[in-house]
């Protein structure tokens, strides 16, 4: 598989392909030909000896000092080399090539002036494997992420850091292992490469690609939950959810139903007397619906935006002009990501209620802790203090960055979106969210089996198999960190997910 970029029809999908397992890139012929006649209006301008913002002029404050001919080459590089100033830990690969992906998808659409050579370069460092290290703090998400894409573009120029082939080395070296020849920045090429939101929402589209698995996890997880404590189906009532008819709710509602078929476990209470259960199990339709009407909104924003045109100046081709405008600004991911934070947070949040009353025996009529030696043995009693110590850091991190802007540049840029801080942010949220539903995985399937000789649904007991193929039940005390990790792992790629879903059909379209 080749991913075509073309500026116009990449897909979040496609970035996972690049980005996570290593897909080569190619740029399309049209975008190719929209390049050079981008790039022969930048030269025409300079030729004319017009005044465009980032060619002949300063940057930022510095808007208004002109730059001769001789510099312009060397304008470039300066922007370049001072603003790298990144600090704290490197992006992970994926999300570096990621933004090297998004970044060569947006100069691919004609609008920057970039020189052919100059993209196809990105590319073949893409398709090499000569990634950047890129600082992941410095951004504040307005004239589009600057120091993180700086990052970026200083070992396209032989210098900074790279890593390739598993080892980190200088820029240069990096690039001649790969048989690549660094660039020669000429006007406006640096002002193109590095003013657009690539990190942001590149880190967005990961998150919001995992978030989209992660609610399947969340459901099936909910499921296990509910028929461990013997709850009733009575919510997940078709009627309720079509007289309330938000898409997420009714789609997650006809998920659990899928999932929770009748079972020994459901006869076996059919005549308690229970009238309802508590919110965590009857709300789970609406509050996880509510989470996955989220996902698909922030899915739609950063689709947008992959494909969107983001630098400062733009070039338009039909008339020969180059126009100053805001599309560098991160507004739309940055509110877009704390969203996916905050619903996020709320699949945690309802999950580590039902962990809580899985372990507490006044509310599940199970033994204490999920342990038959209570007393004795802890059985899974911190476990459920893990998830609360999770749930609370998330509520922290789940504060929005959008609604912070400093200043910057002596008040030029006078309003900043925060926005690579907020997709920082909902990728933290989301490992902490996936450590909850494993926490919830493990002890919904110990209080099924707990409930022994009796069997779940056909779905459940297979999700249940597909977890007690790494860890087996809890017979005595052990260490229980292995087996949330295991249980991650299993998460991570998808098993539980899959081998539910070849006995339930496809949990979600979409």
């Amino acid at each position: 598989m080749v991913v075509s970029i073309d500026g116009e029809s990449l897909t979040i999908e496609d970035v996972i392909q690049v980005a996570r397992f290593g897909e080569k890139v190619e740029l399309s012929v049209p975008a190719i030909e929209q390049i050079k006649k981008s790039r022969a209006v930048i030269e025409n301008a300079i030729k004319e000896g017009r005044t465009v913002y980032g060619v002949n002029t300063g940057f930022g404050d510095l808007a208004s000092v002109s730059i001769g001919f001789e510099d312009l080459a060397k304008l470039q590089v300066n922007l370049i080399r001072s603003h790298s100033v990144g600090v704290g830990q490197p992006f992970s690969i994926e999300v570096v090539r990621g933004m090297m992906l998004l970044r060569a998808n947006a100069l691919a659409k004609g609008y920057s002036g970039i020189r052919y050579e100059t993209l196809a370069t990105l590319v073949g460092m893409l398709n090499a494997g000569v990634v950047p290290v890129v600082p992941q703090k410095g951004s504040v998400g307005s004239s589009g992420d600057l120091a993180p894409l700086a990052h970026m573009v200083l070992v396209l120029i032989g210098e900074g850091e790279a890593f390739y082939k598993g080892e980190r080395m200088d820029g240069h070296k990096a690039m001649k292992k790969a048989g690549l020849t660094p660039v020669s920045l000429q006007a406006k090429e640096g002002v193109a490469l590095i003013n657009g939101t690539q990190p942001m929402t590149s880190v967005g589209a990961l998150a919001v690609y995992d978030a989209m698995n992660t609610v399947k996890d969340a459901i099936i997880a909910a499921c296990l939950s509910l028929e461990a404590l013997r709850g009733t189906r009575a919510a997940l009532d078709k009627r309720i959810h079509d007289i309330r008819a938000h898409e997420g709710q009714t789609d997650v509602a006809t998920a659990m139903r899928a999932l929770l078929l009748d079972s020994e476990i459901n006869q076996s209470h059919a005549k308690c007397g229970k009238v309802q259960d508590a919110y965590s199990l009857r709300c789970a339709p609406q509050v996880i619906g509510a989470s996955l009407d989220a996902f698909r909104y922030v899915q739609s924003v950063v689709e947008t935006e992959i494909n969107s045109a983001t630098d400062n100046p733009l070039v338009f081709t039909d008339d020969g002009t180059v126009v100053s405008g805001g599309n560098f600004h991160g507004q739309p991911i940055a509110l877009a990501m704390d969203f996916l934070s905050i619903a996020l947070s709320e699949l945690a949040n309802i999950s580590e209620r039902r962990v809580n009353r899985l372990v507490n025996p006044h509310l599940s009529g199970l033994p204490a802790f999920l342990t038959t030696e209570g007393g004795l043995e802890s059985g899974m009693m911190i476990a459920q203090y893990t998830a609360a110590a999770l749930v609370s850091e998330n509520k922290v991190l789940a504060h929005p960055a959008s609604v912070d802007s400093i200043p910057t540049s002596a008040d030029q840029e006078d309003h900043v979106s925060m926005g690579t801080i907020a997709a920082r942010k909902a990728s933290v949220i989301l490992e902490n969210v996936k450590n909850v539903i494993a926490i919830e995985y493990m002890c919904a399937t110990q209080g099924i089996d707990l409930l022994a000789p009796l069997n779940t649904s056909k779905p459940l007991e297979t999700a249940k198999s597909t977890i007690r193929r790494v860890i087996p039940m809890l017979e005595d005390d052990r260490v229980l960190s292995s087996d949330i990790e295991k249980i991650r792992g299993l998460m991570d790629a998808g098993e539980v997910v899959a081998s539910t879903e070849k006995i339930s059909g496809s949990l979600l379209d979409a």
